[in-house]
């Protein structure tokens, strides 16, 4: 059967510098940066320790995809501040290597006869799957970033589906490839290839693959000047992005940040999601009629917070991170530690303990931690931060703040704390 007029047709495709050797090459970036794209993926939502409590659980159905779970830790402190800023900055920086990745094989995705076998079959399979998850994994994950929630469904749940069904077609596409990869890396060195010019820009051997032109133009591009232009994307996003994660005076730079807004001065002018007002917590609700809870073993014991004040006080110095990638620096805490209220409520062998906040709506309004949450002795109930009482969008009367910690898991306004075994 004859190739339909347009894209179909094996002369459609021109570009002298397209072959297996520069699709490699973009291959063998991705290959490295969506593998650890994937392992701190992994990482992330283990965070949330979700097979301690429905309650942190964002895809409850997950089953057997959970097998990997574990408890997680709170050294280093800055665990998590690491790995969601690799997380999202990695993935916003491949943007530009995934389009040029994209770019290079355009002509497989166009191939005719569509299906020829079905061993041809299932490897088109497969790469529909690899296509549309990549695809659908960075678009979820940058819209993620950018505050822009416009999913049909929970982020977490769509994502974390999406990265599994994304990954089992890579692992195939790899198992595939790999050997033809290598040998097109091997076909031509990286150096000669940086120092060949425009005039000497010639096109690969035909390939079986059918990446080479089969009636190519003359070039207007080198193979230097792609891999040049992919870099120089990378690098500018990097710039623009990191420093959301980084902090300090790079936090300037992150000009793609949605977080990079002027928190104001003073001691509570660093970074929040989400405002009081936004999730419907006013200065009502936490005035003089606002009591902490704290239930265990016993009576359930309650305290203003004045009483609260009048307890020994402890300090530690920990960062918020959140989902989207962005951080605070380590700000100084001060308040009563989770162990001596676990010992309060009667159990100073707690294993567990349900946080619950004023907060009227939202899905973070309950949050489970583990035993080796509460009994790090720089995990506390906040009462002040930087020498000053919080302020309502950080979460005055009292937060909790746990070392690697996801940010949305450091609840803020809260008012019951139940010490469980």
């Amino acid at each position: 059967m004859p190739p339909p007029p347009g894209p179909f047709r094996p002369g459609f495709w021109r570009s002298p510098i397209r072959g297996p050797w520069l699709t490699s090459v973009f291959g063998l970036l991705l290959l490295i940066g969506i593998s650890l794209l994937f392992v701190t993926g992994l990482l992330s939502y283990a965070s949330y320790n979700p097979g301690l409590s429905p309650l942190n659980d964002m895809t409850p159905d997950k089953g057997v995809l959970g097998f990997y779970l574990f408890s997680w830790p709170t050294h280093p402190y800055w665990l998590y501040r690491l790995l969601q800023g690799v997380h999202v900055t990695l993935g916003v920086v491949l943007v530009p290597v995934l389009l040029a990745k994209l770019w290079s094989v355009i002509p497989k995705l166009f191939e005719w006869l569509p299906v020829r076998s079905v061993a041809h079959g299932l490897e088109r399979l497969s790469l529909l799957m690899l296509v549309g998850g990549v695809i659908f994994e960075f678009v979820t994950g940058i819209l993620n970033i950018q505050l822009y929630y416009v999913f049909p469904g929970s982020f977490y749940r769509l994502h974390f589906y999406g990265a599994w069904v994304f990954i089992a077609a890579f692992v195939v596409h790899v198992c595939l490839k790999l050997g033809r990869m290598t040998r097109a890396l091997r076909s031509r060195s990286l150096t000669a290839e940086l120092r060949t010019d425009l005039a000497h820009t010639l096109p690969e051997p035909p390939d079986s693959d059918g990446l080479v032109a089969a009636a190519p133009t003359s070039p207007t591009m080198t193979r230097r000047g792609a891999v040049g232009m992919v870099g120089a994307g990378s690098l500018l996003l990097l710039a623009v992005t990191a420093g959301q994660s980084i902090g300090g005076r790079l936090r300037g730079t992150a000009l793609l940040a949605p977080h990079n807004r002027d928190p104001g001065s003073g001691p509570n002018s660093f970074q929040i999601n989400k405002t009081a007002a936004a999730v419907g917590v006013t200065p009502a609700v936490v005035g003089p009629t606002w009591r902490l809870e704290i239930h265990g073993h016993g009576p359930a014991r309650v305290f203003t917070r004045e009483q609260l004040l009048t307890m020994p006080q402890h300090a530690a110095a920990l960062p918020i991170a959140c989902v989207e990638g962005w951080s605070t620096d380590d700000q100084h805490w001060s308040g009563l530690r989770l162990a001596n209220l676990a010992a309060l409520a009667g159990m100073p062998d707690a294993g567990s303990v349900l946080v619950e906040s004023i907060q009227p709506r939202g899905p973070f309004t309950k949050v489970v931690l583990r035993g080796n949450q509460i009994h790090d002795p720089r995990a506390l109930l906040a009462l002040r931060v930087n020498g000053a009482d919080l302020s309502l969008d950080h979460g005055y009367p009292a937060r909790v703040i746990v070392p690697a910690n996801p940010g949305v898991n450091n609840t803020k306004w809260v008012h019951r704390l139940t010490f469980r075994t």
